[in-house]
C-alpha cells in the first residue's frame, strides 16, 4: 500500500511523512532527497548518480551526502534540476522501483499525480506562504523574508514547469497544516488508511 503526500516546499511533507511512516510501521520515501542528490552531483561536476539509497542516511553512488544535500545552494538548485524532463524520468523510474513492494509513505511534488497515480491514499499538504517560509527559516537559521522570496520563486517554477507541475491530484485529500501540530496532521492522514 502507498500513501502519497505531495505539496509545496515548507508544507511539512518530510516531517509528516516520516512521522506517518513511523506511526504505521511503514517505509518512508523522501523523493526530494533524490532530486537534491542529483543537484549536488551537478554542482560538484559529477555525473548523474547511478544509485541513490535512502534511509537514515542518503547515499549517492555509495557516498554519504545526507548533510551536503541540505545546504541552501543545493536546495535552490534542486527545483531547477527537477524541471528537467530527463532527470524527472530517471528519478521517477527509481522511485517506482523502490515503492513496488511493501507499504510506503512517499512524499514529493508529483507522487500522487505522476509517480504513483494509483496510490491508495493521496494527500496534498499545504500551508500559508508565510507559515511555510517561517518553518523553513527556522530550520535553516535564516531570515524569513529571504526564505519567503526564494520560496515564491520556487513555487512558481514548480507550478509552471512543463513536466510534472506541482498540483494536487484530483482525488487527493487537501490538508492545510497552518496552525496544526505534527501529531494532529499524522492522526488525520493515518485515519485515511482503509
Amino acid at each position: 500500500m502507498l500513501i502519497a503526500i505531495d505539496g509545496p516546499a515548507g508544507a511539512g511533507k518530510s516531517t509528516v511523512a516520516k512521522a506517518v511512516a513511523a506511526a504505521l510501521g511503514w517505509t518512508y520515501l523522501d523523493s526530494g532527497a533524490m532530486y537534491r542528490a542529483v543537484a549536488l552531483a551537478g554542482l560538484q561536476g559529477r555525473p548523474f548518480p547511478e544509485r541513490i539509497e535512502l534511509g537514515d542516511r542518503v547515499l549517492s553512488d555509495g557516498e554519504d551526502v545526507t548533510a551536503a544535500i541540505r545546504t541552501p545552494e543545493v536546495t535552490a538548485r534542486a527545483s531547477e534540476v527537477a524541471a528537467d524532463p530527463e532527470v524527472r524520468e530517471r528519478l521517477v523510474d527509481m522511485q517506482r522501483e523502490l515503492i513496488a513492494g511493501g507499504n510506503w509513505v512517499a512524499e514529493g511534488r508529483d507522487i500522487g499525480t505522476v509517480v504513483a497515480p494509483d496510490a491508495e491514499v493521496k494527500v496534498y499538504l499545504t500551508a500559508s506562504a508565510e507559515e511555510r517560509a517561517r518553518r523553513r527559516a527556522e530550520q535553516e537559521g535564516r531570515p524569513v523574508a529571504d526564505v519567503l522570496a526564494e520560496q515564491r520563486e520556487r513555487d512558481a517554477r514548480d507550478e509552471q514547469r512543463e513536466h510534472s507541475p506541482l498540483r494536487a491530484a484530483a482525488d487527493a485529500t487537501e490538508l492545510d497544516t497552518t496552525g496544526l501540530s505534527i501529531d494532529e496532521v499524522v492522526t488525520r492522514i493515518a485515519g485515511l488508511v482503509p
